[in-house]
C-alpha cells in the first residue's frame, strides 16, 4: 500500500516581543490618581449636602453629579496604568 507524503512544516519561530520593559510610574502619578478620586467624591458629597443646586457650581445643576463622577472615573481609569 502506498504511503502519503507528509507536509513540510516550517521551523518554529517564537513571536516577537513587542512590549518593552516598562519602568515605574512617575512620582506624581499616584497622588494625582488618588486626588482625582477624592475630589470627585467631595464634589458629589458637597452637591448633595448643600441642598442640591447651591454648591459647587449652581449653574451646572444636576450636571454637578456628572462632573464628580467624571473626576472619580478618571482616577479609577488611572489605576489601570499603575505599576
Amino acid at each position: 500500500m502506498p504511503e502519503s507524503k507528509g507536509r513540510d512544516k516550517p521551523a518554529y519561530t517564537p513571536p516577537r516581543s513587542a512590549s518593552k520593559e516598562l519602568g515605574p510610574n512617575p512620582r506624581w502619578f499616584v497622588p494625582l490618581m488618588l486626588g482625582l478620586m477624592v475630589v470627585g467624591l467631595v464634589w458629589v458629597v458637597t452637591y448633595y449636602i448643600s441642598g442640591v443646586n447651591q454648591y459647587p457650581v449652581p449653574q451646572l445643576g444636576r450636571w454637578n453629579l456628572g462632573v464628580g463622577f467624571g473626576l472619580m472615573m478618571a482616577g479609577f481609569l488611572m489605576t489601570t496604568r499603575w505599576r
